[in-house]
């Protein structure tokens, strides 16, 4: 069975591989919320998310990141990534939900292993404290 990748998705991968910042913020909607494995409490708002994101693709989005699989609902995917990172291997899965227009409402970000999760939450608040 051939699954065509949604739209918001493609837009997604080409912004991701081109470190497209300006494009990853016109795929968020203003209402979007941002799930951080870094975070406990979610970050509510365009502006909010755009910062995690910008942060996130700064600091993952290395040589060795790659998108390994994916999954889609109507308005929603499931992309499966690994990197390594400081030498420690990194795996997760971006949550992604869009509202009709496109525009991306819900993204949950979960790491592992253990290892993977700490050195990401190291780094990210870091980056995050820098901003």
């Amino acid at each position: 069975m051939n699954i065509t990748q949604p739209q918001t998705i493609a837009t997604w991968h080409a912004a991701v591989a081109n470190q497209d910042f300006g494009a990853v913020e016109g795929l968020i909607a203003d209402d979007a919320t941002f799930y951080s494995p870094a975070v406990h409490s979610p970050q509510i708002g365009k502006p909010l998310v755009v910062k995690y994101l910008r942060a996130a693709m700064s600091l993952l989005n290395n040589e060795s990141f790659r998108y390994v699989d994916e999954w889609y609902g109507e308005r929603s995917a499931v992309l499966e990534f690994e990197l390594t990172l400081d030498g420690t291997y990194v795996n997760g899965i971006d949550l992604i939900r869009w509202n009709t227009d496109g525009k991306i409402v819900r993204f949950k970000v979960m790491v592992r292993p253990l290892k993977g999760l700490n050195t990401v939450l190291t780094l990210m608040g870091a980056r995050l404290q820098a901003s």
